[in-house]
């Protein structure tokens, strides 16, 4: 409607608010009807007050008990439910921004390995991100399509010397969680004849109460380095090695 006063040479700075207003106020657009009285359902209800969309045929209609002025125009004006299958255009449009809002999260998010975020070791420059369009950065104030041009040309110019920056950091860091990794690890060795305690198997159901180490069993061999086979007190062997990680010192 906005855009046929446009065409016809009309112009106003609310018009196409107006032209909302306006339609939303038509009542040519859809009918309200009683329709009963039926027999008698749940709740005493016996009437259906039908309302129907006469451009795409949607009907919808809601059981009444009774017929008064008050029930119709809550309905009226009340909450409406609108049904939506899953090839709607609200699901194939939403569904995908619920999955690119966590994306974008993870892009413009700096890692702690490298100290810069994935979509600047990509573009070279940071992304835009919502927050600045709500309340303007210092960039988005004074954007220059030209020297926005300019400036991505650079940054892409010296990417390469960014992601050797980065490289190194990753390094840095693998080395810091190694270091960190060795502190923690005490260091346990088995000789053949020894007695150790086993770790119950992930695959056993047990309860919280019930123990996390069985045995003892004793160590047979030594096939390498933390590696080792074992058999139970009369004398049958486990089926396979075992870790150290997963073996501990048995104290009688």
């Amino acid at each position: 409607m906005a855009n046929k006063a446009l065409r016809a040479g009309y112009f106003w700075p609310t018009m196409k608010q107006d032209a909302i207003r306006l339609v939303s106020k038509c009542e040519r657009q859809w009918g309200i009807n009683i329709v009963g009285p039926f027999p008698l359902a749940a709740g005493q209800r016996k009437f259906l007050l039908v309302a129907v969309d006469y451009f795409t045929k949607w009907v919808e209609a809601e059981p009444l008990a009774r017929i008064t002025e008050g029930e119709a125009e809550r309905y009226r004006n009340g909450d409406k439910a609108c049904a939506s299958s899953k090839d709607s255009p609200q699901w194939l449009i939403l569904r995908p921004m619920g999955k690119l809002r966590s994306q974008i999260a993870s892009w413009t998010t700096p890692r702690g390995s490298t100290g810069e975020t994935p979509f600047s070791l990509v573009y070279g420059t940071e992304a835009i991100i919502p927050a600045e369009l709500g309340m303007p950065s210092h960039r988005v104030m004074n954007f220059s399509e030209e020297c926005n041009e300019n400036l991505l040309r650079e940054n892409l110019d010296l990417i390469k010397e960014l992601r050797e920056k980065a490289f190194l950091r990753i390094q840095r860091y693998k080395n810091i969680m190694i270091n960190s990794y060795k502190k923690r690890v005490k260091s346990r060795s088995f000789q053949v004849g020894d007695l150790v305690l086993r770790r119950v198997d992930a695959l056993k159901p047990i309860g919280k109460l019930d123990p996390t180490w069985e045995g003892p069993y004793k160590v047979t061999n030594v096939i390498g380095k933390g590696v080792y086979e074992l058999e139970d007190p009369e004398g049958r062997p486990l089926p396979r090695p075992w870790n150290v990680h997963n073996l501990k010192k048995y104290f009688a």
